[in-house]
């Protein structure tokens, strides 16, 4: 059995941890952790949880992380960069959810993120934990970055068309929404009911801080810095991320194929057939990004469109992936539920 630690566990990406590990057959949950809540059982706070979780939360001070196989932070960002050598050198691995290891050029994350990195030493050693790109290195790792909910919808629907070179990569545009539960479980005016209900707007147009991850992958694909114009949007649904993505046409191939092939063997990629519209509630609950292309009146660009759950292959789901590939597990173990309808 895998040991695991939850530091963090009172959001929505802890409870959406919580719920996939609680039915993982080679999991044995040993603490989960919030300051605020140390001594409250985990099911008081999450019912859905009751007969599943019977731990308490515990304060992290106290809490047998240490002695924890994998420590999964779901954690406000610059709080696992604090930790992470204490328990790296205790012998545990690191699954972080948030963005502290995330961006290579530590000055950029930085600038970013408004923050002096604590661990910088540890940036190197990370890997990004996109399992369609980098399974092998994700199987060995101590320490794992797992991808924002954002860059995971998005890089997904680019990458095949970059990686072969037949697009204009200094001309991408990635128009993408997310529900609101993307903004974490906090009280702030702009996610109240009242203010985000019947409500869809764009916010991040100057810049927001997924664009340099997002950003570095596609680099990294193409062999090359790309350019890339993200407007991301605040929409009136719970969970969901739905990326429109365009890109200029260099070279002919035939696309659908391009897509079917690269994507084949994977196991939460879901290519559709053409001319399909996936819809973000054919995702919700599941590990899967689901994705169709798109070639509107046969002219020079494509269209891609790319839909997860942000709690799930945007976040949780998509730690869980990682842990099975770092632990040996069947990379779908505990990850093989359908999705909600309606």
């Amino acid at each position: 059995m895998i040991k695991v630690g939850i530091v963090g566990g009172t959001g929505y990406t802890g409870v959406e941890l919580l719920r996939l590990l609680a039915q993982h057959p080679m999991v044995e949950l040993a603490a989960i952790t919030s300051r605020g809540e140390a001594g409250t059982a985990v099911a008081d706070m999450f019912p859905s949880l009751r007969g599943r979780v019977s731990l308490k939360f515990s304060d992290p001070r106290e809490a047998p992380l240490d002695r924890c196989d994998v420590v999964f932070f779901a954690t406000p960002n610059g709080v696992a960069m604090q930790q992470a050598a204490t328990l790296l050198a205790a012998g545990a691995r690191i699954i972080d959810l948030a963005a502290d290891f995330r961006i290579k050029d530590v000055a950029l994350w930085e600038k970013w993120y408004g923050m002096k990195h604590a661990a910088p030493d540890l940036v190197a050693a990370a890997v990004y934990g996109l399992p369609e790109v980098n399974r092998e290195a994700i199987k060995s790792a101590r320490l794992v970055a797992n991808p924002g909910c954002y860059p995971t919808a998005t890089q997904l629907g680019f990458l095949p068309l970059v990686a072969s070179g037949c697009v204009d990569t200094d001309h991408l545009i990635a128009d993408v929404k997310s529900g609101v539960s993307g903004a974490g479980r906090k009280a702030e005016t702009h996610i109240m009911f009242a203010e985000a209900s019947d409500n869809f707007k764009a916010y991040g147009v100057p810049g927001h801080r997924h664009l340099p991850e997002i950003r570095q992958g596609l680099a990294l694909a193409a062999g090359r810095d790309v350019g890339l114009t993200f407007v991301p949007h605040l929409t009136p649904i719970i969970r969901g991320i739905h990326a429109t993505l365009y890109a200029r046409l260099t070279k002919e191939v035939d696309f659908q194929a391009l897509f079917e092939r690269h994507y084949t063997q994977e196991p939460f990629v879901d290519v559709l057939p053409a001319n399909s519209h996936p819809e973000t509630r054919s995702v919700r609950a599941a590990n899967t990004c689901r994705m169709a292309v798109h070639r509107p009146q046969g002219g020079d660009t494509l269209v891609v469109l790319s839909v997860i759950d942000n709690l799930v292959k945007g976040a949780a789901g998509q730690a869980v992936q990682n842990m099975n590939l770092m632990f040996g597990c069947e990379e779908c173990s505990g990850l093989t539920q359908i999705p909600l309808l309606p």
